[in-house]
């Protein structure tokens, strides 16, 4: 089955459910295979050129389960075969790095999000991390590395180097805040750019941020050059502060606001 592989990361990602928002929450966080299925219609039409998504079991809770991940990638590719479908290695202190790599491997998706503080806890590179790196993009997997702290960069660029995999063109994403209620702040996204600078490669970056501080940092983003992912994940607002009816409403409003084509 072939899959839609954008060469450059796309512009405007959703990330409809994450870890924790349950239908408590909102009643509009996709939770089963079918519903990530309709919203990431939806959200495509909406102006998302990619999906973020995470499985979750029969609780509503987030799972590494490869058979149910590879059963989503199916049916989304049906629905919407010209949007970048994108998986998470997300381990939220329940999976173990070996854990994270089995994943990878049994999905082998078109698209996989690895945090880089996740699968190096001990911020040391190991030759089984080499070897996931060197194998998915061999297999041409569009890997983003999602970098929780500006030095996550640098441990990123100790991973590339020793995979012997080109720094240039690196599609990141930066957290900006937390779900915990750290403020996110837009000026942080300039420490990211500095980490990078340092390092020395030109990365293909976006950024994700929280609840009431989400839009202005999605802003500064676009203003710097970067991309951007928005979602039920991150945010459940609008711009003005009221609550998203859904993630489509909230990709219309986010697109108009941003002026983003």
């Amino acid at each position: 089955m072939s899959f839609y592989l954008p060469s450059k990361l796309p512009r405007l990602m959703v990330a409809p459910n994450g870890v924790r928002p349950m239908k408590k929450d909102h009643p509009k966080v996709p939770i089963t295979i079918d519903e990530i299925v309709e919203t990431a219609k939806l959200s495509y039409e909406a102006g998302a050129e990619a999906i973020h998504f995470h499985i979750r079991d029969e609780n509503g809770l987030h799972v590494l389960d490869f058979k149910k991940c590879s059963e989503a990638i199916l049916k989304l590719n049906l629905k919407v075969p010209k949007m970048h479908l994108q998986v998470t290695t997300e381990a939220i202190k329940k999976y173990s790095p070996a854990e994270m790599r089995e994943y990878a491997y049994n999905v082998s998706p078109p698209g996989i999000s690895i945090a880089v503080r996740e699968l190096l806890p001990t911020r040391t590179v190991t030759d089984e991390d080499i070897k996931l790196y060197k194998y998915l993009f061999k297999n041409n997997t569009k890997v983003q590395h999602i970098c929780h702290e500006p030095e996550d960069i640098d441990l990123l660029s100790e991973i590339l180097e020793k995979a012997y995999i080109e720094k240039d063109g690196t599609w990141c994403l930066f957290v900006i805040g937390h779900y915990t209620g750290k403020i996110s702040d837009p000026n942080k996204i300039s420490l990211y750019l500095e980490r990078l600078e340092k390092n020395k490669f030109n990365a293909d970056w976006a950024i994700c941020a929280f609840d009431k501080e989400e839009f202005s940092c999605l802003k500064e983003a676009i203003k710097l050059g970067g991309k951007i992912r928005v979602g039920f994940e991150n945010s459940l607002m609008l711009p003005n502060g009221e609550m998203a009816p859904d993630n489509e409403t909230k990709i219309k409003i986010i697109k108009e606001e941003l002026n983003i084509n």
